[in-house]
């Protein structure tokens, strides 16, 4: 097995055994059992891995990073069930999501809990400035709210400029990335320097990793992905395609791209017109590129860390996640 490859499984399997142990009550099963069944769902535990490594990239360990790390997956866990129960999702991972499985009322107040004991857990973080940590935990979280605020917003305009898509997925799905990065320096006790390379790395990452997000729900394998292909369009989702198709699209595409952002009523053959068209109009090269300049954009903020492992291994994951297709 390659080296990093490697080292991103037993990184991984660290996160995953912390997961399986976090929750220590049985009782109430009726919160309990569902919440376990969200940390049991997998991922690829970017956001914990990416604490662990920027706290060793600035001179920490990985072992005082793991309960932060582990608490920010946590937190991450909390948002996608409540975003799921507000886009109505079906599945998550591959699995039904927590509203469907049990009930909306269940996933809410199990979505409350998890976020409860993610700072229960951030606060048995051994070393690094607490208080600062917690803010920019904090911090992290009223952004991740303000940011699907904005995406529920948007679904009821007929169109976002470009600035509006990045400012929502910046603080969506960018922040959590960016925290992830800025708490393992902190807790690596990283100089201010080294602190903002490592948040300016998160925050291209974060980008990079939504737009894919969004590419992938036009491109990718439905069993793979773990979610509906075409999801995003039948639900009038601003994506980084939507929002390019609707400025260069014309005649019978424009309109129907129009009644797509409208969230009116779309014809069957809808997701797949609209995927043919985001070809033809070069939307999906177009989404590509600007996932490769993030990802560069992400790398070039590394040559501000002293050489190391872990700075190598944060190099290798940025590659890695450009070539996701979950």
């Amino acid at each position: 097995m390659d080296p990093f490859d490697l080292r991103y499984s037993e990184l991984k399997g660290m996160i995953d055994e912390r997961l399986r142990s976090v929750i220590r009550r049985a009782e109430p099963a009726s919160l309990y059992a569902p919440a376990q069944y969200i940390l049991d769902a997998g991922g690829k535990r970017i956001r914990p891995l990416l604490v662990l490594l920027s706290s060793e990239a600035a001179g920490g360990t990985i072992s005082d990073a793991v309960a932060a790390g582990v608490a920010v997956e946590i937190l991450h866990n909390f948002t996608l069930v409540h975003d799921d129960i507000m886009d109505n999702a079906p599945s998550r991972r591959g699995r039904e999501t927590v509203h469907l499985k049990w009930d909306p009322n269940t996933a809410i107040l199990v979505g409350d809990a998890l976020l409860g004991i993610a700072y229960k857990t951030l606060l048995l973080t051994p070393t690094g400035d607490m208080r600062e940590i917690v803010r920019v935990f904090t911090e992290g979280m009223i952004d991740v709210c303000e940011g699907q605020s904005h995406d529920k917003e948007y679904e009821n305009r007929d169109a976002i400029s470009l600035d509006e898509y990045l400012n929502m997925i910046g603080k969506k799905t960018g922040t959590l990335v960016t925290v992830s990065a800025e708490i393992g320096a902190l807790i690596g006790g990283a100089s201010q320097h080294i602190r903002g390379a490592l948040a300016a790395y998160g925050t291209h990452i974060g980008r990079a990793f939504q737009v894919q997000d969004d590419l992938l729900d036009v491109v990718g394998d439905p069993e793979s992905f773990g979610k509906v292909i075409g999801g995003d369009i039948l639900e009038g989702k601003k994506t980084f395609l939507l929002v390019h198709a609707l400025r260069m699209a014309e005649g019978e595409g424009l309109s129907l791209l129009r009644r797509v952002a409208a969230r009116r009523a779309l014809p069957a053959d809808a997701v797949e017109r609209v995927r043919e068209l985001y070809r033809t109009l070069g939307i999906i090269d177009m989404a590509r590129r600007r996932i490769r300049r993030d990802t560069d954009e992400a790398l070039a903020t590394l040559e501000a860390l002293p050489a190391s492992g872990a700075r190598d291994m944060l190099g290798w994951l940025a590659e890695m996640l450009l070539q996701r297709d979950f």
